[in-house]
This record gives C-alpha cells, sequence and structure tokens, in this order.
C-alpha cells in the first residue's frame, strides 16, 4: 500500500509520500510525481509522516536537525550512489555536478559525464531531505531544478542565513 500527506511549508505545500515505512518521496507544489501521488495513495497518518515533518519543521525554523527519517526512494543503482552524495553536502554548502561525477567516476573507476549526474539529480523523488538544491553549475550558475528555481533559491538563502548564525 502507499500513503501520502501534505505539509504546509514556506515555500508552498509539500507532498510527503511512504510504504508504510518509509518516505519514498517529497514532492513541491507543481513538481511533476506530487500532483500523481494524491491520485494512487491513501491518505495517512504514520510515523514516518512524524518524523520527516518534525525534521522539516526544524529545518525551516533553522533549528538543529534531527536524524532523517527512515527513506526509500525508488531508482537505479547510480541514482542511489548519486543521491548518496547529495546526502553528504553540508547545509549551507554547494557542490557542482562536475564535481559530483568526478566523486562517482572515482567510485567506480570510469568516465563520468556531469550531464549523467544532472540526470540522476533531476530524477531525485525526495526533494529537500535529498538536497539536490544545492547542486549548481560549474560556473556557479543555477541551473534547473524541479521545484523551480525561485525555490531553489530561496533554499539555499535560508541554509546561508543559517548556517552563518551557528
Amino acid at each position: 500500500m502507499r500513503y501520502y500527506t501534505t505539509y504546509d511549508s514556506p515555500i508552498g505545500q509539500l507532498t510527503l509520500t511512504s510504504d508504510g515505512k518509509s518516505l519514498t518521496g517529497l514532492w513541491m507544489e507543481g513538481e511533476s510525481g506530487g500532483d500523481s501521488a494524491l491520485r494512487t495513495h491513501i491518505c495517512a497518518d504514520l510515523p514516518v509522516f512524524d518524523q520527516t515533518i518534525a525534521w522539516l519543521n526544524a529545518y525551516f525554523t533553522a533549528e538543529p536537525l534531527p536524524e532523517l527519517p527512515p527513506l526509500s526512494p525508488e531508482g537505479t543503482a547510480f541514482q542511489h550512489a548519486v543521491w548518496q552524495l547529495l546526502l553528504e553536502i553540508p547545509c549551507g554548502a554547494t557542490t557542482t555536478y562536475g564535481a559530483l561525477a568526478q566523486r562517482i567516476a572515482q567510485q567506480r573507476g570510469s568516465r563520468m559525464s556531469a550531464q549523467a549526474i544532472g540526470g540522476a539529480v533531476g530524477h531525485n523523488p525526495i526533494s529537500i531531505l535529498v538536497p539536490c538544491h544545492r547542486v549548481i553549475g560549474a560556473d556557479g550558475s543555477l541551473t534547473g531544478y524541479a521545484g523551480g528555481l525561485e525555490r531553489k533559491m530561496w533554499l539555499l538563502a535560508h541554509e546561508q542565513n543559517v548556517s552563518r548564525h551557528q
């Protein structure tokens, strides 16, 4: 069974999805995936949603973050490797697609393109908690973001303010 709930955040309504034990998705209003979740899932009150909402409340109010809830995004082994690297980007910091490509290439012992990394980052189904918004272009530009560039700018500015005050 698949479940969902919603969360009202400073950047709009977020849709959270779960398999009943782990968080499987977190989409922003208007982002593909979130709207379809409401049609294919059952609204529920689950412990994983409580954990996720506690994490989001702390994130948006600049309080110390609790442990992440259990995450179970659906994806390929390559996507999971990229998403794991996203989890390692500190709050308030950014990295580039090229830098992530170099790290994956080192792990795999083969070449990797920034475009391949961009594809995996773009298919991250758990926004904010798996911080794909922290990945920028090689020239420092804010490249595409499924939640919209305005939200990406907001999230990065929020994290910069938080890290300056800690």
